[in-house]
């Protein structure tokens, strides 16, 4: 019973994968690719490993399934904004039918973001 849980799983994971494929080729700039390959591939890897802990339970083979999804978890996130801020300094287009910008809004002199400051310098640091 609990191998054919683990393939409808790993199934619908394959699907998420898939689908975060098609994304990545299929959608028009970096961000929306990049959204595209982190949610659904991650959700997709998720399914995936969730399913082998299922199928060979808490013995080795599940373990090293649970370290690797704590560090997807841990750094598929991060990966994403560092991509995705990278690309906006380095000055890559949005989608012309992008809503809005909100890291050059965040940017903007006068933005209510939060400012970092050295605690031996008052002024500004600019990131």
């Amino acid at each position: 019973m609990s191998e054919n849980i683990a393939l409808v799983v790993m199934a619908i994971g394959l699907v998420f994968d898939l689908i975060g494929c098609i994304g990545l080729v299929r959608l028009p700039d970096v961000y929306n690719r990049l959204q595209a390959s982190t949610k659904c591939v991650t959700l997709g890897t998720f399914l995936i490993l969730i399913g082998v802990v299922i199928r060979f339970g808490f013995g080795s083979m599940g373990f090293k399934a649970i370290l690797c999804l704590w560090f997807i978890a841990m750094t598929s996130p991060t990966a994403a904004h560092a991509i995705a801020r990278g690309a906006h300094k380095a000055g890559f287009p949005l989608w012309s039918g992008s809503v809005g910008d909100r890291y050059a809004e965040d940017s903007r002199p006068g933005s209510d973001a939060p400012v970092a400051t050295t605690p031996d310098r008052a002024e500004e640091v600019t990131p």
